[in-house]
């Protein structure tokens, strides 16, 4: 099989594809010829050596593939061999070939290219624990996305759309006409516009009743202040960490320093409420996970849901596939393809 390695901290040249042999799965387990693998953030983190969880370098990352599964370990009841199935990945995702549990894989429509499938696990789980499961987004309800093109902001909006909220979402200029044919009621640029001022001025001084903030640092304390009577604040990602293609230690020691604390008394006398997600630390939660995912599937299924995808690159363009996320110029989902 061909991979693509990490093979030390640095810019986007230090991908390197690589051959291995084919992995063979195990009980409980599919393996899975990739048809496209996402790329996300916590990829680029990862190369940069700023994502805690990655695995020690040199290593293969990826969170996220389709494809169609060509061998089934002993144990496996719900799938079969030449079943089309997108799945989750812990590591290993930037790989022609995977093996993971069956709990992992989710069949896919017929109808589904397996580009879109692969940008929705990742994207759509995180949009979803956010909105529908922890925040019981509804009709009547004004949401706050930051980075409302990238592929998390893009499931957001849909999701807010189906249950009827309005969006405000934070982009630069240039991907604005497209939000708004999106469903995005009010628009930001980021680079020019204080967002706590124009959330402010667009919601009469009441604030927003969610927010989803994967900034980070200060980004965090104006999302907080941001946010009405019984607001949420869901906190997911730290690009700022990374404002550059390379580790920036500065950068970072900033992020981190300007990161509030909030205090529970404050929270309670304020009706807010702040909560970290974190896709890659519910592993355990398999069953959960493959439940929401089937959910997700079914809306994708019958329309409600179209998954964007911006621009895919072989694996051999891997890096520039990270210097394409990490400028900011996707609208969307960024893949790898074998």
């Amino acid at each position: 099989m061909r991979q693509v390695w990490i093979t030390k901290t640095g810019g986007p040249e230090v991908l390197q594809v690589r051959e291995a042999p084919d992995p063979e799965p195990k009980p409980g387990e599919v393996r899975i010829r990739v048809a496209a693998a996402g790329v996300n953030f916590a990829d680029v983190l990862a190369r940069m050596g700023l994502y805690p969880d990655a695995p020690p370098l040199p290593a293969v990352v990826g969170y996220e593939v389709a494809g169609v599964v060509d061998r089934v370990g002993a144990g496996v009841r719900g799938i079969r061999e030449g079943d089309r199935v997108g799945a989750l990945t812990r590591f290993g995702g930037y790989s022609d070939t995977v093996c993971v549990t069956e709990a992992q894989a989710t069949p896919l429509p017929d109808r589904l290219s397996f580009e879109a499938a692969a940008a929705i696990p990742v994207n759509y789980l995180t949009a979803w624990i956010m909105l529908v499961h922890l925040g019981n987004v509804h009709a009547g309800e004004r949401v706050l996305v930051h980075a409302a093109a990238g592929g998390v902001g893009q499931a957001a909006i849909q999701i807010c759309r189906w249950r009827g909220a309005e969006v405000i979402g934070t982009a630069s200029a240039s991907k604005h006409a497209r939000l708004r044919e999106a469903g995005v009621a009010h628009c930001i640029d980021y680079t020019t516009q204080d967002f706590e001022a124009e959330v402010k001025r667009i919601t009469g001084g009441n604030g927003v009743d969610i927010a989803l903030d994967a900034v980070g640092g200060e980004s965090f304390r104006k999302s907080y202040r941001s946010l009405a009577h019984l607001g949420r604040l869901y906190v997911f990602g730290v690009s700022s960490f990374a404002p550059g293609r390379r580790r920036s230690i500065p950068a970072a020691l900033k992020g981190m320093l300007s990161i509030p604390r909030f205090h529970p008394i404050a929270m309670m006398n304020a009706n807010r409420g702040v909560h970290g997600v974190n896709l890659g630390h519910l592993w355990h939660r398999a069953d959960l996970l493959k439940q929401m995912q089937g959910e997700i599937m079914a809306l994708v299924d019958d329309g409600t849901f179209t998954p964007v995808v911006d621009q895919t690159f072989p694996l051999e363009r891997a890096g520039e596939a990270h210097a394409y996320l990490q400028d900011r110029r996707n609208f969307g989902k960024v893949l790898l393809t074998p």
